[in-house]
């Protein structure tokens, strides 16, 4: 995808300023997601917990869609099979994986793999739409990726590196499914753009996902019981609906849609750094100097990346 402006230099037009902090402030709302999954995880299957969190999200994205678009508008064959590849992915696929992978292995662990998102979309965009990776855009993508492993590994990348080559589990291959959905979410979400605006496709998008998941719920004879519900699932399943879902899928569709899908997804190099930051500030972590380096790799490499 093309970018809005033929300008030497996108990052000068103050019309694209707004794109990037919603993208930054994207990453820092999923930072949020891995603390409130695991906590969900807790209490609930990973099936339970993604139709908790696309429940809640469908019910609140259908009622913006008819509050702002005045109806849920007709698909056309086209739209409907493209909506329904992204919510196969981008809802079903990825919630599955992504909450199976929480419930394995620690938060930091599976924030370790989402580092890997810009180079899988990179990749497809290049197989899929034959576009050419340029050399500043490989080089953008691979000090974003090492910025948020130093962040992720706390400085000990070699360690990180010898860890996942010996341990790698279910929770490991779980993540790195997730990682591949993700990656095709966002690639095909192009083609989504094209007709429907960014909210009517996540809506879409979400309400195929969650029926996807609930078929699975109903006809799982080991399916999960309703639990008592309490403040804490309530407030997982809330954060993760509204403040993971709709307003990041919302902004994030924004972003494919004027800066393009590889540009977009290097933006998920800051939600490990993102997460690194809020422990500091919510539980008290120490800062450390390989964060503060990884942090100023991440905003260099995304720099380097959306820099025409």
């Amino acid at each position: 995808m093309q970018p809005i402006s033929n300008t030497s230099n996108d990052l000068a037009l103050p019309s694209i300023w707004p794109i990037y902090f919603k993208l930054i402030l994207v990453a820092l709302l999923w930072g949020g997601t891995f603390i409130a999954g695991r906590l969900l995880t807790e209490s609930l299957s990973p099936l339970m917990s993604a139709i908790g969190r696309f429940g809640l999200a469908v019910f609140i994205l259908i009622l913006l869609t008819i509050k702002l678009e005045g109806r849920l508008p007709k698909l056309s064959l086209r739209q409907v099979a493209i909506t329904f590849t992204l919510g196969l992915t981008g809802v079903f696929t990825y919630n599955l994986f992504f909450f199976t992978a929480l419930s394995e292995m620690p938060a930091s662990r599976t924030a370790l793999f989402v580092a890997f998102n810009p180079i899988a979309t990179a990749v497809l965009v290049s197989l899929l739409y034959r576009e050419k990776i340029s050399l500043q855009m490989l080089l953008g993508v691979s000090l974003a990726v090492l910025g948020a492993l130093t962040v992720i590994s706390n400085g000990h990348l070699l360690t990180v590196i010898q860890d996942s080559g010996q341990a790698f589990g279910r929770g490991e291959l779980s993540m790195l499914c997730a990682v591949i959905s993700w990656a095709i979410y966002t690639v095909v979400g192009r083609k989504a753009l094209l007709g429907l605006s960014p909210l009517v496709s996540t809506t879409y998008a979400a309400i195929w996902g969650l029926l996807l998941l609930l078929m699975v719920w109903l006809f799982n004879p080991n399916m999960q019981v309703l639990p008592e519900l309490n403040w804490k699932i309530g407030a997982a399943i809330g954060y993760l609906a509204v403040f993971g879902t709709v307003i990041p899928f919302i902004w994030y569709y924004q972003g494919i849609k004027t800066i393009g899908a590889a540009q977009t997804s290097v933006f998920t190099n800051f939600v490990p750094l993102f997460g690194v930051l809020l422990g500091a500030l919510l539980l008290n972590e120490q800062i450390s100097s390989s964060m503060l380096l990884g942090g100023a790799l991440v905003i260099t490499g995304v720099v380097l990346t959306n820099r025409r």
